[in-house]
C-alpha cells in the first residue's frame, strides 16, 4: 500500500491536514466519528492506483486540523463550508463527495446545498434525508427516548471524560462493539448502562480487517487531541436543523450511491427503514443501494475490497 502524501492547507479560516494520492478527477473522502483521515486508508490506495486524485481530510475538530473552542463553530454548513473551499483551494472547479457516519451528512448536505460543485455523491452508513424542522433530538423526545447516546453526548465535558479516561481502550471498544463481529448490544443505540462505553467490550483478538498499527495510528491521535471536536459536531444538530432551512424538502439529483453494512447498528435508528426506502423519490439519481452482509458501522475498513470495488464501479459510470 502506498503511503498518502500529508499535508496541512488554510481552509474556510482553518489549517486542515489533508492526505493526497494520485492524479486525475478528484474525490473527496469525508470521515465520521471517531475517525481520522485513515479510515479512507485502503480507498486512498485502490481510488488513487485507477486514476483519480483521492483527497481525505482529518474533518473540523479531528487530528491535525483546527478544533475551534465555540461548539457553534461545528455547524452543517461550517463542515459544508469546510469542504467547499477545500475543492478551491486544491484548485478544482468540480468533484466527487463521499462520506462515511457523519462525513456522509456532511456529503449528503455538499450535494445537495452546491450542486454545480459536486457532480456525484457516496453516502455510507447514513442515509439522505431532506432537511426537516423536526431535528433528530426533537424526534427522539416525541418516542419518549431520552436515553439514546446522541442525548448523552449533548452536555459538554461528561461524553468526554469517559472516552479520554482510557484512550486506547475507548478505540479497541469503539471498533470492535461498531464492527459486523460484535454480537452484543449495538454500539450506536440506547444506553443500557450510565455511560456510552458501559456495555462494550474490547476483543479477544484483532479481525483480520484490524491491525495494532491501526490501533496505534488513532490512539495517538486522540490521546493527543481528546474527542470534544468530534462531539461537538453532536452538539450543533438543532442548530444545524434551523440552519438547513432553505433547502427542506429538497432533494440531491445528482449521480449517487449508498453503502452500508447489514449488522450496522445505526440502521436501526428510528426512521432510518423509512429514509432508505423514500430513496426513489430523494436520491432520483441513486444508482445503487447496497447492503454488505455481515458488515458492521466501520464499512470502509471492515470490507475495504468490496466497498472501494463499488465505488470504482460508480465513479466510471460519471
Amino acid at each position: 500500500m502506498t503511503t498518502p502524501q500529508l499535508e496541512t492547507l488554510s481552509v474556510n479560516g482553518i489549517r486542515m491536514q489533508v492526505a493526497m494520492q494520485g492524479a486525475g478527477p478528484l474525490v473527496l473522502l469525508c470521515h465520521g466519528f471517531p475517525e481520522l483521515w485513515y479510515s479512507w486508508r485502503h480507498q486512498l490506495d485502490a481510488l488513487s492506483t485507477a486514476g483519480f486524485r483521492v483527497v481525505a481530510p482529518d474533518m473540523r475538530g479531528y487530528g491535525g486540523t483546527d478544533a475551534p473552542l465555540q461548539v457553534e463553530a461545528y455547524t452543517r454548513l461550517h463542515l459544508i463550508g469546510d469542504m467547499v473551499d477545500l475543492v478551491r483551494v486544491l484548485g478544482e472547479r468540480q468533484a466527487v463527495i463521499a462520506g462515511h457516519d457523519w462525513g456522509a451528512m456532511v456529503a449528503w448536505g455538499a450535494a445537495l446545498t452546491r450542486p454545480d460543485l459536486f457532480r456525484a455523491v457516496i453516502g455510507m452508513s447514513v442515509p439522505f434525508a431532506p432537511p426537516d424542522p423536526t431535528d433528530v433530538l426533537k424526534a427522539l423526545e416525541d418516542l419518549g427516548i431520552h436515553d439514546y447516546y446522541l442525548q448523552y453526548f449533548q452536555v459538554p465535558g461528561v461524553a468526554e471524560a469517559e472516552l479520554e479516561r482510557d484512550t486506547e481502550a475507548t478505540i479497541r471498544r469503539l471498533l470492535h462493539c461498531g464492527s459486523g463481529d460484535w454480537r452484543g448490544v449495538p454500539a450506536f443505540g440506547r444506553l443500557p448502562g450510565q455511560g456510552f462505553l458501559d456495555h462494550m467490550e474490547a476483543p479477544r483478538r484483532l479481525p483480520t480487517w484490524l491491525t495494532e498499527d491501526d490501533i496505534a495510528h488513532y490512539t495517538g491521535e486522540f490521546r493527543r487531541t481528546g474527542f470534544r471536536g468530534g462531539l461537538n459536531w453532536y452538539r450543533t444538530m438543532r442548530l444545524s436543523a434551523e440552519l438547513m432551512a432553505p433547502w427542506r424538502g429538497c432533494i440531491v439529483r445528482q449521480p449517487s450511491l449508498f453503502i452500508a453494512g447489514a449488522r450496522d447498528s445505526v440502521l436501526g435508528f428510528p426512521m432510518i427503514p423509512q429514509l432508505i426506502a423514500a430513496f426513489p423519490k430523494t436520491l432520483p439519481g441513486l444508482r445503487g443501494c447496497h447492503m454488505l452482509e455481515g458488515a458492521g458501522h466501520w464499512i470502509q475498513q471492515e470490507r475495504a475490497t468490496e466497498v472501494s470495488r463499488l465505488m470504482l464501479e460508480f465513479l466510471r459510470t460519471l
